[in-house]
């Protein structure tokens, strides 16, 4: 069996190719500039600098981006530039019309890039896939929900269908989604949370009860140190930034580990002071930066436990205070001593074989996290898409607990989660394992029976759907034919569906991997006034830090053809369960009727519209935070793994036997220009690359020891015991700055080299960020010309010359 990626490669991305590094700070005017050019491009200079003010404002709208929380004294210029590039790309005056889908196939549009599918604009109409013409063509919304009824009502069983969750969705959509799936007889809640931090949600709950951070922004206010693992604010989360700006700049420590050095964790300038705007200055953020090997982090994180175990035993021999705070540990948790065991018959030369970092680096590490009086550990996907990412997370919790760091100010877990309110989905009950509690709550509340079968998530919806298991798929945003692993098996899992349906604002290509029969149902974006029966109607989201407020935007809507995301809930569900007692379409008169039902089912939503409509509404408390622990054992829980279960990579191992070659651990990451896998531009400003996509970022001795040079093209191919042959053509070599052994290379480009059945074994997230490949010589795709460059300041004006 074989999937090997055909090579198409468009003239806007190999024309215009350029790299060149980038000096200046992250931030500045280079982020400036790039909101300008993006609100240009999208034409809408006017109109969205207006919508900008909104953004992130307590009567505004939550930016459609990130999780990051909003301060409580938000400045009037409160989002960041990558916030500013979605705001421009959903506010655009551009349309993709019937009349758009009348002149281009689907075929046709599959061969177009994934950034030129976005750029085409706003979806206007509801559409169906007409396979004799190879079209979308209108259809009625009326049409729409009745060809959904019809195969939702015909499945042998209700698990034959699979109800996709993207992190944009609201609570109140949420809400109404997860209550519809389970009357309609299902717990298949595939869910974006599934491919990026379900580890943090399955670890911390067993560490400490509730797979949720524990801290606040004020915490960063006063910690003494900020450790960030696996994670890249200046790209991923920009408005992080300025946190930890204010946290250098009052003499804390920030201490980076991360395999790449990324200019957002070393030097910021702040668009918001005028002085560094004025002198070109900036603000160093990490103090110190470690650069573990790509998958070294357990190795890391062990070696500070022993560090921290062998000063403990020290101390005590010497009489003086123990390194461990003795007292928590004894009144809050359990399983102290077996941890410890495991730490003693673990020899320094295991741990230091997988960091990657000199035995003198490991240990300064571990001095810094002794020397904090106070400690935030914040975490991203470089922690969590790991086959034991999980592994991973408990032991970010172990170090916490063994100082005393959960419940106090100033301390505590930080996961820092992408998708603004992908942590307010799972709260509302998008989950594929529901506790019982929710499910007896929603059966008193509504009188429904809801099945306690556990159902499928991402990887056991799409094995499923490539068997026939799930004939029915139903995505609520997102993009799942690409953001998912194994892409080639995924998107045939797609085509043999009975049914697909797509509820979305923009065009990308999961709307181009048909069903058998296919819907495109275009919502109502973030940015846009939602009209009901009782008037203009908000919705609330979760940050990642537990804040629930209020988002309306302030636009007309891009057609007046779209439905809110509730609104499309709501009818589906009428015409799904036609004898159905709950009221869907009532709800959707006024939203405030959605959050008193939500009220009604979780117990932390009390009062729940009068403290929404706060001025920046609530906050929902962690329990660990009150060292009330809600795990089986009542108490917060040491979970290690043995250093050699971790790393007895049976994938790595067989890479190497089978192929005799060198085989290297790739991670996918996102470049500036993206978010998730909506492509904005073709630019990675600050790591040098310009108007190009397909490079590959490898550490300049390891270029030399393969016989490689830079710039020369390879084709990265995937090593696993499946037998299926998976390769990626024609990359570009980047010499770049990561750790020996380690590669680097943008997804979703690279997710065809993610074998599905690669995963963490509890979350069952993909495991992105370990793929053992092998490089081969390759060549150069066609056009591609590097004497034809542009400068970086007017890389971006490649899109106005092509589609």
């Amino acid at each position: 069996m074989e999937n090997t990626e055909e090579k198409k490669h468009d003239d806007e991305e190999t024309s215009y190719a350029r790299i060149k590094p980038y000096t200046n700070p992250a931030g500045g005017w280079g982020a400036l500039l790039s909101v300008a050019r993006n609100l240009k491009r999208q034409e809408v200079f006017k109109k969205g600098a207006i919508t900008l003010l909104n953004i992130n404002q307590p009567t505004g709208f939550d930016c459609p981006g990130c999780a990051w929380p909003e301060k409580k004294d938000a400045h009037a210029f409160n989002f960041c530039e990558n916030g500013a590039k979605a705001v421009a790309f959903e506010a655009t005056s551009k349309r993709v019309t019937p009349e758009f889908f009348a002149t281009h196939t689907v075929s046709w549009l599959s061969e177009q890039s994934d950034f030129l599918l976005e750029d085409s604009g706003r979806l206007t109409d509801p559409m169906r896939y007409d396979s004799a013409t190879d079209k979308y063509v209108p259809i009625s919304w009326d049409d729409a929900f009745a060809l959904i009824a019809k195969h939702l009502q015909a499945l042998d069983h209700p698990d034959q269908a699979a109800f996709y969750t993207s992190g944009r969705a609201s609570n109140e959509a949420a809400f109404l989604y997860q209550l519809f799936v389970r009357a309609y007889g299902t717990n298949n809640f595939p869910d974006c949370s599934n491919m990026c931090h379900e580890t943090t949600s399955v670890g911390l709950r067993d560490s400490i009860g509730l797979g949720k951070g524990t801290v606040t922004l004020e915490d960063f206010d006063i910690a003494d140190a900020i450790f960030s693992f696996g994670h890249n604010p200046g790209t991923n989360h920009p408005r992080m930034l300025g946190t930890l700006r204010e946290v250098s700049r009052r003499g804390g420590n920030i201490v980076a580990i991360n395999p790449l050095k990324e200019r957002g964790l070393e030097r910021f300038q702040d668009p918001q002071a005028p002085v560094e705007m004025m002198t070109n200055g900036s603000t160093p953020i990490s103090r110190y930066y470690f650069q573990p090997n790509v998958g070294g982090d357990y190795a890391l994180m062990f070696g500070m436990l022993k560090h921290l175990r062998e000063w403990d035993i020290q101390a005590l021999a010497e009489g003086k205070k123990s390194v461990f705070d003795r007292s928590f540990i004894e009144m809050n948790t359990v399983g102290f001593d077996a941890m410890m065991e495991e730490i003693d018959r673990t020899a320094w030369s295991d741990i230091h074989a997988h960091t990657g970092l000199s035995p003198e680096h490991l240990e300064s590490l571990a001095k810094m996290y002794l020397d904090a009086k106070t400690a935030i550990f914040c975490w991203g996907m470089g922690i969590t898409q790991h086959r034991h990412g999980t592994a991973n997370v408990h032991m970010l919790a172990n170090l916490m607990l063994a100082r005393g760091h959960i419940g106090s100010p100033g301390a505590g877990l930080a996961p820092i989660r992408g998708h603004s309110n992908v942590q307010g989905d799972r709260t509302m009950g998008i989950n594929e394992r529901p506790s019982p509690k929710l499910l007896d709550s929603l059966d008193r509340v509504f009188g429904i029976k809801s099945p306690r079968e556990h159902g499928f998530g991402v990887v056991d919806t799409i094995k499923a759907m490539y068997e026939g298991g799930v004939k029915v798929f139903i995505g609520l945003g997102g993009n799942f034919a690409v953001a998912t692993p194994d892409t080639p098996y995924t998107q045939e899992g797609l085509r043999r569906c009975d049914l697909t349906v797509q509820i979305a604002t923009k065009l990308n290509r999961s709307h181009l991997v048909c069903g058998k029969e296919a819907l495109l149902l275009p919502c109502l974006g973030r940015t846009e006034v939602d009209m009901q029966q009782h008037g203009p109607q908000a919705v609330s989201v979760e940050d990642s830090m537990s804040n629930v407020h209020l988002s309306a935007g302030p636009n007309e809507p891009a057609s007046k053809n779209l439905l809110s995301e509730p609104d499309i809930v709501a009818r589906m569900a009428a015409a799904v369960l036609p004898d159905s007692d709950i009221k869907w379409k009532w709800y959707v008169e006024s939203y405030d009727r959605i959050r008193d039902s939500i009220e009604d089912v979780f117990d932390e939503f009390h009062d729940f519209n009068a403290r929404v409509y706060q001025p920046g509404g609530f906050h929902l408390e962690h329990p660990a935070n009150q060292h009330v622990w809600n795990t089986p054992a009542g108490k917060a829980q040491f979970l290690i793994t043995p250093l050699a279960e971790v790393y007895a990579d049976k994938e790595n191992k067989y890479a190497e036997q089978y192929t005799g070659a060198k085989v290297y651990t790739l991670m996918t990451t996102r470049s500036h220009d993206q978010y998730n896998t909506t492509l904005y531009g073709l630019d990675d400003r600050y790591r040098g690359v310009f108007g190009q996509r397909r490079v590959l970022f490898m550490n300049a001795e390891d270029i030399a020891a393969a016989g490689f040079v830079a710039d020369q093209w390879v084709d990265i191919e995937s090593i696993y015991s499946d037998g299926v042959k998976r390769v990626v053509q024609s990359f570009r070599i980047v010499p770049y700055n990561i750790p020996r052994g380690s590669l680097a290379a943008y997804y979703p480009e690279t997710n065809p080299l993610v074998a599905l059945s690669s995963h963490d074994k509890y979350a069952k997230i993909p495991a992105s960020k370990s793929v053992p490949v092998i490089l081969h010589a390759g060549q150069a795709p066609e056009h591609f010309n590097l004497a034809q460059t542009v400068d970086p300041e007017d890389a971006n004006q490649i899109v106005n010359r092509v589609g």
